[in-house]
């Protein structure tokens, strides 16, 4: 049945270790998302010549998938926590991989950032689902371990985009960007029908909350736009201040709108938890400063007349720290270190190596150490904060938190670029170099909001 979670066989059911199948199942998706987050970007030059577009046209294939992705993950893992988590993990991955190929074959810009949209879709059913399924299938003593590996199939993704897109744009054509998602997907279906538990614990939807969806959507997309339109984009001001005006208003009758709906699409009783308030406003501020460097090194080199090559490469440092630290931290912290202490640990580690951005040459040679610096920081920090988040969350709402902590890392992101690139745009005439030190000063500070979220969230146990 189409409708129906199929059990996994029993010779891999009754493995010992067979819910590290299921995880290695997730990564597929985990790395496929960042991967698509950082290829794409590649593919600009390309477009602009293929469709005689601009730049403003251009950046929509990007702005428009993730605008659709930060509004649905949430509603999406709402209903997986309903109908099942890996019914909606396989529907998503399915989607993903027919709009990829669609993708492709775009015959025009407008057609390509429409199939944007539905990968996107594809994408928040996956991605609300991933940490759901990872948190549901490890031991509750491995959950961290298994967010470490499920942490660094994603940097993986972020490190290879660069260099897999810049290898099939010069050697094939921008249209096999999409294209090399379709047998990885293909893949991941198969593999995903046999090794993916079940969904055992579900809540119940009466009825699905469309006036929470639609504001929620509005709230997300104006708030993300007013960032971009002030980041450099052709809006007037009074524009600008209309779109973050829509976006209060929005978000705030969003609000209200799940304190009184019989089936709301969030439980703000979620958000009263302190582990999990904090664990998502250190996620946020994580992945903004993740993202943040990804647009400011490169026009730093570029400014200093480096190679498109050398930034890449110098950006390789950050997601690779990350990776490392993510993969193999557990096994080198102490086990008795709790999560908080984890999460304490990895935001002072990565809030000192951007400090460091500061006061040092931003060159290549000292750009490489702080960006490991950082990658190792946030690769402590973010499994441990995940960890700390999902465990506070009830397993009948796990794939609602799993869609809260996706959504909160989309916002990060959205942020990280968003914010850096507004610092390079106001700096104008002073120059490359004081916008850097004014993108320095936001990422730093936003490594401080995680340093203190870390502190206030409660202590915890070691897992």
């Amino acid at each position: 049945m189409l409708t129906a979670e199929r059990p996994r066989p029993e010779a891999i059911r009754s493995r010992p270790n067979g819910w590290w199948l299921a995880v290695g199942t997730v990564c597929f998706g985990a790395f496929m998302g960042q991967l698509d987050a950082s290829i794409v970007t590649l593919t600009y030059g390309s477009l602009r010549t293929g469709f005689h577009a601009r730049l403003a046209a251009v950046e929509w294939v990007s702005l428009a998938y993730l605008l659709t992705l930060v509004a649905l993950l949430v509603p999406a893992g709402r209903l997986a926590d309903a109908h099942g988590r890996k019914l909606l993990y396989l529907y998503g991955f399915a989607v993903f991989t027919l709009a990829s190929a669609a993708c492709g074959f775009a015959p025009s810009l407008a057609v390509l950032v429409v199939f944007r949209v539905v990968q996107a879709a594809g994408a928040a059913m996956m991605q609300a689902n991933s940490v759901a399924l990872v948190t549901t299938s490890a031991p509750r003593e491995r959950m961290r371990s298994a967010l470490g590996v499920q942490a660094a199939a994603q940097a993986l993704g972020l490190a290879l985009g660069p260099t897999v897109g810049g290898v099939l744009v010069s050697a094939l054509d921008w249209r096999w960007v999409f294209w090399v998602n379709v047998p990885v997907g293909v893949v991941a279906l198969v593999g995903g029908h046999y090794l993916l538990p079940r969904t055992r614990a579900r809540t119940e939807v009466a009825c699905f909350d469309w006036v929470g969806l639609g504001l929620l959507s509005v709230a997300t997309t104006s708030a993300l736009l007013g960032v971009s339109a002030a980041s450099g984009l052709a809006v007037p001001g009074w524009g600008v201040a209309l779109l973050f005006a829509v976006a209060a208003w929005a978000g705030r009758g969003f609000v209200r709108r799940q304190r009184r709906a019989v089936a709301p699409l969030l439980d703000l009783a979620l958000l009263r938890t302190r582990a999990v308030a904090f664990g998502l406003v250190g996620a946020l501020s994580g992945y903004l400063v993740l993202f943040g460097p990804l647009v400011l090194v490169p026009v730093v080199l570029s400014a200093q007349g480096s190679s498109e090559l050398t930034a890449g490469l110098v950006l390789t440092a950050l997601p690779a720290g990350f990776g490392l630290a993510a993969a193999g931290g557990d096994r080198l912290l102490p086990r008795r270190l709790s999560d908080r202490g984890r999460c304490l640990a990895g935001a002072a580690v990565f809030a000192l190596a951007l400090a460091a951005l500061l006061v040092v040459p931003l060159t290549t040679v000292w750009l490489v150490p702080v960006l490991a610096g950082a990658g190792l920081g946030l690769g402590t920090f973010t499994p441990a904060n995940n960890a700390m988040i999902m465990g506070a969350i009830p397993a009948r709402s796990s794939g609602t938190g799993g869609g809260l902590v996706n959504m909160t890392r989309g916002l990060g992101t959205a942020l990280g670029v968003a914010l850096v690139t507004l610092a390079l745009h106001l700096a104008g005439g002073a120059g490359v170099r004081t916008g850097a030190h004014w993108a320095a000063v936001i990422l730093v500070s936003a490594s401080a909001v995680a340093v203190v979220s870390a502190w206030l969230s409660p202590r915890t146990d070691p897992v």
